[in-house]
């Protein structure tokens, strides 16, 4: 087992640790950690956005890593087209989402097909109003 000295405290722990016990720092041996989860982003980029970026990561204090990008992907995801549990796209594809175009479970949107949703020109969905609708403009 090799040792490595902990990033914060100094004190030697194994390179497999998960916390370092003197000081509780997650994964002491890293040299820098940033949080749990999966993330990538693509070199290529968009408008200065990367045109794919997933997210499924936490920073160190639990705050989720929103996915944004041309394609984003995440449980949180703000982008062009859009697939996530909590989205805001152009195109999304979402448990709940505010988009242009949605398929969903819960939308705000231009068009969409959902289950519950509310939009603007088209809806199909089990529970669907249009706005002008509710504001009784139709």
């Amino acid at each position: 087992m090799a040792l490595r000295t902990c990033r914060e405290c100094q004190r030697e722990v194994s390179e497999q640790a998960v916390a370092c016990p003197g000081c509780g720092a997650p994964f002491p041996a890293r040299a820098a950690w940033d949080g749990y989860g999966f993330e990538y982003k693509s070199k290529a980029t968009v408008a200065g956005l990367p045109l794919v970026h997933v997210s499924f990561k936490y920073r160190g204090n639990r705050t989720p890593v929103v996915a944004k990008g041309v394609i984003a992907i995440g449980q949180f995801a703000v982008g062009g087209i859009v697939l996530s549990q909590f989205g805001i796209g152009i195109v999304s594809v979402s448990q709940f989402t505010i988009a242009g175009f949605a398929l969903a479970q819960f939308a705000l949107a231009y068009s969409l097909i959902a289950q519950f949703g509310l939009f603007l020109h088209d809806g199909r969905g089990q529970v669907v109003r249009g706005v002008a609708d509710l504001l009784g403009l139709h």
